[in-house]
């Protein structure tokens, strides 16, 4: 007997925006609801880092980032390994990813959630 079951598929998706200070041991991170200037200027415009760390991402050579205060220091291609923020992503993905959530914001809460843990000790 062949089983029919209705299923329903949605994407739902929510950016992860991450900073490591590897001087002073600190992280920041926020949600943005897409990867665009217009949503990650504010973010970063309140955080207000000296320097900024990253790849070659259309979004991170735009002309509104470049007005932000502080240094901008674009990463070679193909070079993750430079950024330490990836080596946080990395983390991030292996606590939270091969689970189940019932929503996106679970799946953000769990995220917030080992974040925060792994805030708490810099080490």
């Amino acid at each position: 007997m062949k089983v029919v079951q209705t299923v329903q598929r949605a994407y739902q998706y929510a950016y992860l925006l991450l900073a490591v200070i590897p001087a002073i041991g600190q992280l920041r991170w926020g949600w943005i609801p897409r990867l665009k200037q217009e949503h990650l200027k504010p973010v970063l415009e309140q955080w207000g880092l000296a320097i900024n760390v990253w790849d070659g991402a259309g979004v991170h050579r735009g002309r509104s980032l470049s007005e932000l205060a502080g240094s901008r220091i674009l990463q070679p291609a193909y070079s993750p390994e430079l950024n330490p923020a990836e080596r946080v992503f990395e983390e991030v993905r292996r606590a939270i990813e091969g689970k189940v959530y019932p929503s996106l914001e679970h799946k953000r809460l769990a995220a917030e959630e080992f974040l925060t843990q792994l805030a708490a000790d810099p080490n």
